[in-house]
């Protein structure tokens, strides 16, 4: 199968990838909406039309969207507490166009654990996407719609550990767990291509690159600065590989709504282009996604360890 193009480049914003496209009368629920990325998803796929619901922690911190897009509300969700993904779920009536998985945690400095036993960057990047999914599966199967899920780059640089997911026994380590959150984001995508197909529902992740938003808030100084984004006073540093957070919505919005991926499922983006699979380990650099972060049997085992969870 060969990989998905699309004439938009890297430097395209949200914005400018849905020029053109009418999505009046569509309905998108974005998670973390109310700011950085999710903000910029909110804003282009309101901007083009639709209805947008955001999911946040802090409603109000979605009101200068809810004020500048009448299409656009807000409801509150902690996707690592189970009950507050019910109720969401429950709260949601109609067809849904697109469930865009796009809140997430980064780089813990220690180990937490949520109510049910769950380490809170798995727990929140993935198996809160998961049940809220789930949970809509009628609403997207209504509207043929699709599902986002946002990933990142950090899947290169390790699997799911299916075994010891929650690091019971393995030491804890910030951008381990960060990395397998980011590749059970992709098996998720994966995993519902597989399983929802029938029902119209398409599924796809996508990295959105490097971008200076709050995700960042646990990382020390000697870490910004050894990515290149602070300056030794601490002052902030934009890389010439960073992407406003319009640019990095764009491969977002595009799986949500272009009409240019209608159909398209179980793949993984970066860009705006389809990536290229390789070995999970042995690579790094944008354009790429892990051997294991596609692997259907991973997949399986990870849909069924979720399932479990309840």
């Amino acid at each position: 199968m060969s990989s998905l193009t699309t004439p938009f480049p890297a430097s395209a914003t949200a914005a400018e990838v849905l020029a053109g496209v009418d999505l009046t009368g569509r309905r998108y629920l974005v998670t973390g909406g109310a700011g950085g990325l999710g903000r910029e998803t909110v804003r282009a796929l309101a901007g083009a039309g639709a209805g947008v619901t955001v999911a946040t922690r802090d409603p109000a911190a979605a009101a200068g969207l809810t004020a500048e897009f009448p299409a656009v509300d807000a409801v509150a969700l902690d996707l690592a507490d189970p009950a507050s993904v019910r109720a969401v779920v429950a709260g949601w009536t109609g067809p849904l166009d697109g469930l865009v998985a796009n809140a997430g945690v980064m780089a813990l400095p220690t180990r937490q654990l949520t109510a049910q036993g769950w380490e809170l960057q798995l727990a929140t990047n993935f198996l809160g996407h998961f049940q809220l999914a789930t949970g809509l599966r009628g609403a997207l199967a209504a509207a043929g719609g699709r599902v986002v899920v946002v990933s990142s780059g950090a899947q290169l640089m390790g699997g799911v550990d299916l075994d010891d997911p929650q690091f019971e026994r393995r030491p804890y380590d910030p951008w381990a767990a960060y990395a397998q959150s980011k590749t059970a984001d992709v098996l998720l995508a994966v995993g519902i291509s597989r399983r929802w197909g029938a029902d119209g529902i398409t599924a796809n992740a996508l990295a959105p690159g490097w971008i200076h938003t709050d995700l960042v808030r646990h990382l020390d100084t000697a870490t910004m600065q050894a990515l290149g984004a602070m300056d030794a006073d601490g002052q902030l540093l934009t890389p010439a590989h960073y992407k406003t957070p319009a640019q990095g919505a764009a491969t977002t919005v595009l799986l949500a709504a272009s009409p240019l991926l209608a159909g398209v499922t179980g793949r993984y983006f970066e860009d705006n282009q389809e990536a290229v699979v390789v070995p999970g380990g042995t690579a790094s650099g944008s354009g790429m996604v892990a051997d294991w972060a596609v692997d259907p049997a991973a997949a399986d085992r990870l849909w069924e360890l979720a399932l479990r969870a309840g």
